[in-house]
């Protein structure tokens, strides 16, 4: 088993003002985000400045946050948030929803290209790849606020989180996701998205390995406590809502490359 490492999830204190390692993180992704954008805007339209970037870059950040937040209280905890609606701002403990920040990001993309010219999923295919980033680092957030840990297990890399009312081994499965959805997930869309590909795929490579990437990590994490498993004994809200990713990442890679030899067959 090994040792959790006790972090203090307030990274700084200046008198009554804190600043929490998971609001780092969503610095970290946003800024590495844009960082990396950057190095891929020539490629992806040469008349593009660097301020026209930092403008989508503040509005998909703007709906990572604002439809995480949303999703969390809508999908996993409205009774509570309807009980105090103040809760709603203590987003420094946590409490976002991945598929409500990709509405959030969906939602302000296709705003953002009406203004642009630019198609929904010319947009989502350059913003893909770097979303990953963000990904990573939050699951890193959530280790260190030892929250979303697995189930009890007797592996050697298990862990004590001291969140855990019953102090047992347990998956890191924070750093699970780490791995996939951060590490695993760049390296394919990164890679993938070097040459050109039909518009729409990589937004279909990145719905369904992050789809599968989730699903899978949910057998070994504990569903949270207010939902419990919806169906089977296992299947949580966060598998529900990742099937309709890989169904739809399955039909948008083979909508794209159909689509893609018929043009060029004409």
């Amino acid at each position: 088993m090994l040792a959790y490492p006790q972090i203090d999830p307030v990274a700084l204190a200046i008198g009554p003002l804190k600043i929490h390692w998971y609001g780092l993180m969503y610095l970290i992704g946003i800024g590495g985000a844009w960082w990396l954008a950057s190095r891929r805007l020539k490629a992806f339209d040469p008349t593009w400045s660097k301020e026209k970037l930092s403008d989508l870059v503040f509005w998909v950040a703007l709906g990572v946050i604002a439809g995480g937040r949303l999703g969390y209280v809508l999908f996993y905890d409205l009774s509570a948030y309807i009980a105090n609606p103040l809760l709603i701002l203590e987003v420094w403990k946590g409490g976002m929803s991945f598929h409500g920040g990709l509405i959030g990001v969906m939602l302000a993309t296709l705003w953002f290209g009406r203004r642009n010219n630019k198609s929904f999923f010319q947009l989502m295919d350059f913003i893909a790849p770097l979303v990953p980033i963000g990904l990573g680092a939050g699951r890193i957030g959530n280790f260190i606020n030892a929250e979303l840990w697995g189930k009890a297990t007797d592996l050697p890399w298990a862990m004590i989180f001291p969140t855990d009312p019953a102090q047992l081994p347990r998956h890191p499965s924070q750093l699970y996701q780490f791995a996939l959805e951060g590490v695993a997930l760049f390296a394919i869309l990164w890679f993938y998205s070097r040459k050109p590909r039909p518009t729409m795929a990589v937004s279909g490579m990145f719905a369904l390995f992050y789809g599968i990437f989730r699903f899978a990590v949910e057998f070994v994490r504990v569903p949270d406590a207010q939902l419990g498993y919806l169906a089977f004994g296992w299947l949580t809200m966060g598998q529900v809502l990742c099937l309709p990713m890989i169904i739809g990442g399955i039909a948008m890679i083979v909508w794209a490359h159909r689509r893609h030899a018929a043009q060029g067959a004409i």
